[in-house]
Protein backbone atom coordinates (compact mmCIF):
# COMPACT_ATOMS: atom_id res chain seq x y z
CA UNK A 1 0.00 0.00 0.00
CA UNK A 2 2.85 2.37 0.88
CA UNK A 3 4.53 1.70 -2.49
CA UNK A 4 1.27 2.50 -4.29
CA UNK A 5 0.94 5.87 -2.52
CA UNK A 6 4.56 6.70 -3.29
CA UNK A 7 4.07 5.79 -6.95
CA UNK A 8 0.84 7.83 -7.13
CA UNK A 9 2.57 10.84 -5.55
CA UNK A 10 5.48 10.60 -7.99
CA UNK A 11 3.03 10.38 -10.88
CA UNK A 12 1.23 13.55 -9.72
CA UNK A 13 4.52 15.40 -9.34
CA UNK A 14 5.59 14.38 -12.84
CA UNK A 15 2.27 15.47 -14.32
CA UNK A 16 2.56 18.82 -12.53
CA UNK A 17 6.05 19.36 -13.89
CA UNK A 18 4.87 18.50 -17.41
CA UNK A 19 2.01 21.00 -17.05
CA UNK A 20 4.46 23.71 -15.94
CA UNK A 21 6.70 22.95 -18.94
CA UNK A 22 3.70 23.15 -21.28
CA UNK A 23 2.68 26.55 -19.88
CA UNK A 24 6.25 27.87 -20.13
CA UNK A 25 6.49 26.58 -23.70
CA UNK A 26 3.42 28.68 -24.56
CA UNK A 27 4.96 31.90 -23.19
CA UNK A 28 5.45 34.37 -26.01
CA UNK A 29 9.00 35.54 -26.78
CA UNK A 30 10.12 38.72 -25.00
CA UNK A 31 12.03 41.55 -26.65
CA UNK A 32 13.66 44.37 -24.69
CA UNK A 33 13.54 48.08 -25.47
CA UNK A 34 15.29 50.79 -23.43
CA UNK A 35 14.68 54.55 -23.42
CA UNK A 36 18.01 56.23 -22.68
CA UNK A 37 19.26 59.77 -23.34
CA UNK A 38 16.12 60.59 -25.30
CA UNK A 39 16.52 57.64 -27.70
CA UNK A 40 15.23 54.09 -28.07
CA UNK A 41 17.75 51.26 -27.87
CA UNK A 42 17.71 49.35 -30.10
CA UNK A 43 16.13 51.55 -32.76
CA UNK A 44 15.09 48.49 -34.75
CA UNK A 45 13.43 45.44 -33.20
CA UNK A 46 13.01 42.37 -35.40
CA UNK A 47 10.16 40.10 -34.33
CA UNK A 48 8.63 36.99 -35.92
CA UNK A 49 5.51 37.37 -38.04
CA UNK A 50 2.21 35.86 -36.94
CA UNK A 51 3.53 35.33 -33.40
CA UNK A 52 2.31 36.87 -30.20
CA UNK A 53 5.18 38.59 -28.36
CA UNK A 54 6.01 40.67 -25.31
CA UNK A 55 7.88 43.97 -25.36
CA UNK A 56 9.63 44.79 -22.09
CA UNK A 57 10.24 48.54 -22.01
CA UNK A 58 12.59 50.19 -19.50
CA UNK A 59 12.89 53.94 -19.05
CA UNK A 60 16.46 54.93 -18.15
CA UNK A 61 15.87 58.60 -19.00
CA UNK A 62 16.07 61.25 -16.27
CA UNK A 63 12.39 62.08 -16.92
CA UNK A 64 9.27 60.28 -18.15
CA UNK A 65 8.94 58.67 -21.56
CA UNK A 66 6.02 57.38 -23.55
CA UNK A 67 6.19 54.50 -26.02
CA UNK A 68 3.71 55.19 -28.79
CA UNK A 69 2.96 53.32 -32.00
CA UNK A 70 -0.07 54.48 -33.94
CA UNK A 71 0.21 51.59 -36.43
CA UNK A 72 0.12 48.92 -33.72
CA UNK A 73 -2.28 50.90 -31.50
CA UNK A 74 0.01 50.76 -28.45
CA UNK A 75 0.94 53.45 -25.98
CA UNK A 76 2.55 53.33 -22.56
CA UNK A 77 3.90 56.07 -20.26
CA UNK A 78 6.83 55.17 -18.00
CA UNK A 79 8.30 57.12 -15.10
CA UNK A 80 12.10 57.23 -14.81
CA UNK A 81 13.56 53.89 -13.73
CA UNK A 82 10.37 51.95 -14.47
CA UNK A 83 10.01 48.79 -16.60
CA UNK A 84 6.69 47.58 -17.99
CA UNK A 85 5.55 44.97 -20.50
CA UNK A 86 3.28 45.34 -23.51
CA UNK A 87 1.86 42.22 -25.18
CA UNK A 88 1.41 42.36 -28.94
CA UNK A 89 -1.02 40.20 -30.86
CA UNK A 90 0.40 38.36 -33.87
CA UNK A 91 1.35 40.90 -36.55
CA UNK A 92 1.64 40.61 -40.32
CA UNK A 93 5.04 41.17 -41.94
CA UNK A 94 5.88 44.83 -42.26
CA UNK A 95 7.45 47.80 -40.51
CA UNK A 96 5.69 49.46 -37.60
CA UNK A 97 7.23 52.77 -36.46
CA UNK A 98 7.17 53.93 -32.83
CA UNK A 99 8.36 57.04 -31.02
CA UNK A 100 8.84 58.58 -27.61
CA UNK A 101 6.24 61.25 -26.94
CA UNK A 102 8.58 63.16 -24.61
CA UNK A 103 11.48 63.13 -27.13
CA UNK A 104 9.68 63.06 -30.52
CA UNK A 105 12.67 64.28 -32.55
CA UNK A 106 15.22 61.76 -31.24
CA UNK A 107 13.28 58.83 -29.75
CA UNK A 108 12.25 57.08 -32.95
CA UNK A 109 12.33 53.42 -33.81
CA UNK A 110 10.56 50.65 -35.64
CA UNK A 111 9.39 47.11 -35.18
CA UNK A 112 10.21 45.01 -38.23
CA UNK A 113 8.00 41.95 -38.45
CA UNK A 114 9.49 39.15 -40.58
Amino acid sequence: MHTFRLLASCSLICLSLLSIDAVQAQEPPTFKLVARDGKWLPEVLEVPANTRFRLEITNQNAGPEEFESKESHKELVLAPGVSRVLVFAPMKPGTYPFFGEFHPQTARGRIVVK
